[in-house]
């Protein structure tokens, strides 16, 4: 493998392998990257060691390498362990999600949040939960119905000889108005038991996340991450406009909605397995985008972001508040809902909203 520096941005560096394989890379972003991950990893492990039986790091670290004792093991392993990767995995399918969206849009509220499949995801949850009063995988299955139809209902009631990041972003909000209406009448109808799971549900939790919520969003993330970042490319060129992207032979159209519909699948997969965790995917492609100073779409430092933002409030719901633990979709709504004001009283002030 060659580093060729001529690469299309100041800085960066193109690693070229055997077949003409080539991987463009921006210093900046690679520490970014690295410096993400390993604070994903740290975050980790002292929350598998975070609970009403504490374990030191290092005791946590010996217990995953195996060495641990048999009461660590089990805490480590079978209680805890599939908790993180659950936090780990559904920030990382938001954040990557988030930052589609935004890229597709060339708009920063162009988040699964704000186009209405997280409430998709409630209404398929919900049916199955008050009509149907379904069992937990038939709760999963609901969100992921509810979410994938949300989706195709924006993109048609968006698409006018393309899809146009203002009016997706429009015809979001009024989908997100009319499915939150929809949420209201079934809590309505709800039987007190029935609506109280309806809430613990939409609140957004990882409270009693097992190893039944971590393989399928694994294998979810798995066939998708690849999907999406091979498709970063013909996203950067997108943002420069349709017209640009067509003359560098972009299939536009065919990117677009490929890429969509790999976005609503990791939403609606994250939603299945953790309920609807509100802000995440809005926040983390902006801060990551700040932090690389890369105008592109930043897939991989959104999802490490993502991944980050999310252990910090799962950390923050069980130790921030005294005794009494939230569940993690109460922090991301508040501290969301602090940086979807600032977000939006700086487009403000850059004339662009």
């Amino acid at each position: 493998m060659t580093v060729d520096f001529r690469a299309d941005k100041p800085g960066s560096r193109a690693l070229r392998g055997p077949g003409g394989l080539s991987l463009r890379t921006e210093p900046r972003a690679l520490v970014v990257g690295l410096l993400l991950t390993a604070a994903a990893l740290a975050l980790a492990v002292v929350l598998i060691g975070t609970g009403d039986f504490e374990i030191a790091p290092w005791d946590v670290v010996q217990t995953l390498l195996g060495n641990g004792s048999p009461a660590n093991d089990f805490i480590v392993n079978d209680l805890r362990l599939p908790r993180v990767l659950v936090a780990v995995l559904v920030g990382a399918a938001l954040g990557m999600a988030g930052a589609v969206f935004q890229s597709v849009s060339r708009n920063p509220l162009g988040s699964p949040d704000l186009l209405g499949f997280g409430y998709g995801s409630a209404v398929g949850a919900l049916i199955v939960i008050v009509l149907f009063k379904g069992d937990a995988t038939a709760v999963a299955a609901g969100a992921l119905v509810g979410g994938l139809l949300a989706g195709v209902l924006v993109y048609l009631l968006s698409y006018r000889r393309g899809i146009h990041g203002y009016r997706l972003v429009l015809v979001g909000i009024g989908a997100s108005a009319m499915l939150v209406a929809v949420i209201n009448y079934l809590l309505t109808k709800a039987q007190l038991v029935e609506a109280t799971r309806a809430m613990v549900w939409l609140t957004g939790s990882l409270a009693g996340r097992d190893w039944s919520q971590v393989w399928p969003l694994l294998a979810t993330c798995a066939v998708l991450f690849p999907l999406v970042l091979g498709q970063g490319r013909a996203l950067r060129m997108m943002e420069m406009g349709d017209d640009a992207a067509y003359a560098l032979g972009v299939r536009v159209e065919r990117t677009r909605m490929l890429l969509m519909l790999a976005a609503v699948l990791l939403t609606t997969a994250a939603a299945a397995a953790a309920g609807p965790i509100s802000f995440v995917a809005l926040a983390a492609p902006q801060l990551a985008r700040r932090l690389t100073r890369s105008p592109g779409s930043n897939l991989l430092t959104g999802a490490l972001m993502g991944s980050v933002l999310l252990l910090v409030s799962d950390w923050a719901s069980q130790r921030a508040f005294g005794a009494d633990q939230l569940p993690v979709g109460v922090v991301t709504g508040l501290v969301g809902g602090v940086y979807l004001l600032w977000l939006l009283v700086t487009e403000r002030k850059a004339g662009r909203i």
